[in-house]
Protein backbone atom coordinates (compact mmCIF):
# COMPACT_ATOMS: atom_id res chain seq x y z
CA UNK A 1 0.00 0.00 0.00
CA UNK A 2 0.75 3.30 -0.48
CA UNK A 3 0.27 6.47 0.79
CA UNK A 4 0.09 10.35 -0.62
CA UNK A 5 -0.18 13.09 1.41
CA UNK A 6 -0.45 16.89 -0.55
CA UNK A 7 0.11 20.23 0.85
CA UNK A 8 0.79 23.27 -0.62
CA UNK A 9 -2.39 24.52 -1.76
CA UNK A 10 -4.61 27.87 -0.69
CA UNK A 11 -5.57 31.13 -2.24
CA UNK A 12 -3.17 33.69 -5.00
CA UNK A 13 -4.40 35.87 -6.83
CA UNK A 14 -4.00 35.77 -10.36
CA UNK A 15 -0.23 36.16 -11.74
CA UNK A 16 0.82 34.71 -8.37
CA UNK A 17 2.74 31.42 -7.76
CA UNK A 18 2.24 28.30 -5.79
CA UNK A 19 4.09 25.41 -4.96
CA UNK A 20 2.74 21.87 -4.58
CA UNK A 21 4.12 18.79 -2.63
CA UNK A 22 3.29 15.08 -2.17
CA UNK A 23 4.78 13.12 0.04
CA UNK A 24 4.29 8.80 -0.65
CA UNK A 25 4.91 6.26 2.01
CA UNK A 26 4.16 3.39 2.77
CA UNK A 27 6.01 0.58 0.07
CA UNK A 28 6.69 2.81 -2.62
CA UNK A 29 9.18 -0.06 -4.51
CA UNK A 30 6.83 -0.32 -7.53
CA UNK A 31 6.13 3.63 -8.16
CA UNK A 32 7.23 4.01 -11.73
CA UNK A 33 5.55 7.77 -12.67
CA UNK A 34 3.96 10.50 -10.47
CA UNK A 35 1.53 12.37 -11.77
CA UNK A 36 -0.93 15.62 -10.58
CA UNK A 37 -4.76 15.73 -11.98
CA UNK A 38 -6.99 18.72 -11.02
CA UNK A 39 -10.87 18.88 -10.83
CA UNK A 40 -12.87 21.84 -11.10
CA UNK A 41 -16.06 21.88 -9.77
CA UNK A 42 -18.92 20.74 -12.45
CA UNK A 43 -15.66 19.60 -14.40
CA UNK A 44 -13.70 16.02 -15.37
CA UNK A 45 -10.80 14.93 -13.66
CA UNK A 46 -7.69 16.29 -16.14
CA UNK A 47 -4.46 15.85 -16.38
CA UNK A 48 -2.13 18.19 -15.52
CA UNK A 49 1.45 16.99 -15.33
CA UNK A 50 3.79 13.51 -15.53
CA UNK A 51 7.15 12.62 -14.17
CA UNK A 52 8.79 8.87 -15.20
CA UNK A 53 11.48 7.24 -13.22
CA UNK A 54 13.77 8.22 -15.63
CA UNK A 55 12.80 11.95 -15.12
CA UNK A 56 11.05 12.49 -18.49
CA UNK A 57 8.22 15.38 -18.11
CA UNK A 58 4.85 15.75 -19.56
CA UNK A 59 2.42 18.59 -19.43
CA UNK A 60 -1.06 19.13 -20.48
CA UNK A 61 -0.83 22.30 -23.02
CA UNK A 62 -3.33 24.65 -20.77
CA UNK A 63 0.23 24.63 -18.01
CA UNK A 64 3.21 24.35 -20.53
CA UNK A 65 5.42 26.55 -19.62
CA UNK A 66 3.62 28.05 -16.42
CA UNK A 67 3.88 24.67 -14.15
CA UNK A 68 6.86 22.43 -13.37
CA UNK A 69 6.74 19.13 -12.05
CA UNK A 70 9.84 17.59 -10.47
CA UNK A 71 10.85 14.54 -7.86
CA UNK A 72 12.86 13.98 -4.92
CA UNK A 73 13.19 10.13 -4.84
CA UNK A 74 15.53 10.70 -1.92
CA UNK A 75 12.20 12.23 -0.14
CA UNK A 76 9.89 10.18 -2.04
CA UNK A 77 8.25 13.75 -3.15
CA UNK A 78 6.97 15.12 -5.83
CA UNK A 79 6.45 18.89 -6.85
CA UNK A 80 4.20 21.03 -8.58
CA UNK A 81 5.50 24.63 -9.04
CA UNK A 82 2.51 26.55 -10.55
CA UNK A 83 3.60 29.99 -12.07
CA UNK A 84 1.15 32.53 -13.40
CA UNK A 85 -1.70 31.27 -12.30
CA UNK A 86 -4.76 32.06 -13.55
CA UNK A 87 -8.32 31.96 -12.35
CA UNK A 88 -8.97 28.78 -14.55
CA UNK A 89 -6.55 26.72 -12.64
CA UNK A 90 -8.87 26.71 -9.86
CA UNK A 91 -9.29 23.44 -8.44
CA UNK A 92 -8.64 20.57 -6.48
CA UNK A 93 -5.61 19.28 -6.81
CA UNK A 94 -4.49 15.65 -6.83
CA UNK A 95 -1.54 13.63 -6.67
CA UNK A 96 -1.45 10.17 -8.50
CA UNK A 97 0.91 7.68 -8.15
CA UNK A 98 1.32 4.60 -10.98
CA UNK A 99 3.00 1.63 -10.07
CA UNK A 100 4.92 -0.63 -12.60
CA UNK A 101 2.93 -2.99 -15.08
CA UNK A 102 4.02 -5.82 -12.81
CA UNK A 103 2.78 -4.41 -9.87
CA UNK A 104 -0.40 -2.58 -11.21
CA UNK A 105 -1.63 -0.32 -8.61
CA UNK A 106 -2.78 3.05 -9.06
CA UNK A 107 -2.94 5.33 -5.67
CA UNK A 108 -4.42 8.62 -5.13
CA UNK A 109 -3.93 11.58 -2.48
CA UNK A 110 -6.59 13.66 -0.95
CA UNK A 111 -6.22 15.97 -3.10
CA UNK A 112 -5.51 19.96 -2.41
CA UNK A 113 -7.59 22.70 -2.84
CA UNK A 114 -6.02 25.95 -5.37
CA UNK A 115 -8.03 28.89 -5.72
CA UNK A 116 -6.84 31.93 -7.97
CA UNK A 117 -8.97 35.26 -7.55
CA UNK A 118 -8.92 37.69 -10.58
Amino acid sequence: QVQLVESGGGLVQAGGSLRLSCVASGDTSCIQSMNWYRQAPGEQRDDVATITGAGNTYYADYVKGRFTISRDNAKDTVYLQMNSLKPEDTAVYYCVADERPSCQNIYWGQGAQVTVSS
